[in-house]
């Protein structure tokens, strides 16, 4: 059993998918930190100065014993009010945006640098079969014989 484990390990699809796992991972904070801190700010900016992340609206009633703000999102959240977060959801699906484009743009990419397959020549066509040989021997000593 180890001697087959081993050998799965060694397979390049299993190394690579591990590479890719994590490379993935410290992409998608990358993306994450290029959504929250750059372009939603941006964003932000162009619509007043709203902050997406921080918008949602109470589903439910804010306890008397909360003391926070009742526009922070995140507090009530803690204090275990029910909230629909819209603005976090947008930014989550903007990130998942980015990435899925930047995974397009990627396969793109490797999909140009590998040289196209081959085509395999066409090869010279067949020569008569043996039965269209004698079809035409049968034909040629006819067209002989009328007169």
């Amino acid at each position: 059993m180890l001697a087959e484990f081993r050998t799965f390990i060694a397979r390049g699809n299993v190394v690579e998918l591990a590479v890719g796992v994590v490379i993935g991972a410290a992409f998608g904070g990358i993306v994450t930190s290029f959504t929250d801190d750059l372009l939603m700010p941006l964003i932000g900016l162009a619509t007043g100065g709203t902050d997406f992340s921080g918008q949602f609206i109470a589903l439910g009633a804010i306890p008397e014993s909360y003391k926070g703000s009742p526009g922070d999102y995140a507090a009530l959240k803690a204090a275990g009010v029910p909230l629909f977060g819209y603005g976090k959801f947008l930014t989550v699906v903007l990130n998942f945006l980015i990435v899925a484009f930047a995974i397009f743009q990627l396969v793109r990419a490797v999909n140009r640098m590998q040289k196209p397959a081959a085509a395999p020549a066409e090869a010279p066509p067949a020569g008569p079969s043996p039965s269209e040989l004698l079809l035409a021997e049968i034909r040629d000593e006819l067209r002989v014989r009328r007169p």
